[in-house]
């Protein structure tokens, strides 16, 4: 397919030798093929690119996998638009379609982390149904174990300066003058996802949704349970001792 190709010769040399290094230290690895469920503001997002790194996988986020389909106008992109369109909710078909997409490319040769997916057991039915296909299963199941108490103290002394996007915490770290940027001088806002309330109403739908789907691959024994709420540099070495 000549319109999709890339001219080599365009690309800087120290692009192509970075990607080469890249894809050599990465021949060796095992593949991996992992979930990863937790709630906001458990560390999921801060673990998993230095898993995506250390294990050279690729990121599967399906809402910006979804996004990318539509505006890419794929056949699946553009069935997921319709429905989005009528205000629907886009079905869990399309969206295992569209990782299944995704899994092809050569950035996820050595596997994927899916984040964001599944949400229902069905859905994870469906899944592990399309990976059957291919030859595949989940390798394991990183759940983000954490306190809702803990969540809470986390993300509701959140405050963010809009304009640079510089964060402050006023437990963890406080800005010198409350509720102004150190920089600027100018006022914080917390956002409103960040409001204890907000919080409370996410936790209990992210309950009620991923208990089952956590119950569904206990029962496969491939659920590694992390202690979220301890510091950064613990789950992340808690995290390599599930995956070596």
């Amino acid at each position: 397919m000549a319109s999709s190709s890339v001219n080599l010769e365009e690309i800087p040399s120290e692009s192509l030798m970075n990607e080469l290094l890249r894809r050599m230290k990465c021949a060796p690895k095992p593949e991996k093929h992992l979930i990863l469920i937790g709630p906001p503001g458990s560390g999921k997002g801060t673990q998993s690119p230095i898993i995506k790194d250390e294990h050279c996988l690729c990121h599967l986020a399906t809402g910006d996998m979804l996004r990318a389909a539509v505006s890419a106008k794929t056949p699946l992109g553009i069935k997921a638009k319709e429905s989005m369109d009528k205000g629907e909710l886009v079905s869990d078909d399309l969206v295992v379609g569209i990782i299944d997409e995704a899994m092809k490319k050569p950035s996820c040769k050595k596997g994927f982390i899916l984040d964001g997916f599944p949400r229902t057991v069905a859905q994870a039915q469906k899944l592990d149904e399309m990976l059957e296909r291919q030859g595949v299963k989940i390798d394991k199941v990183l759940d983000f174990a954490i306190d809702d108490a803990v969540l809470e103290e986390r993300i509701s002394g959140r405050w963010i300066h809009p304009a640079s996007g510089r964060s402050y915490h006023t437990k963890f770290a406080p800005p010198r003058v409350p509720g102004v940027d150190d920089v600027t001088g100018e006022p914080l806002i917390q956002r409103k996802d960040d409001t204890a309330a907000v919080l409370k109403s996410r936790l209990e739908s992210f309950h009620r949704q991923t208990l089952p789907v956590i119950n569904y691959y206990s029962k496969k024994g491939i659920v590694a349970t992390l202690h979220a709420e301890k510091p950064l540099s613990d789950v992340t070495d808690e995290v390599r001792k599930v995956l070596s």
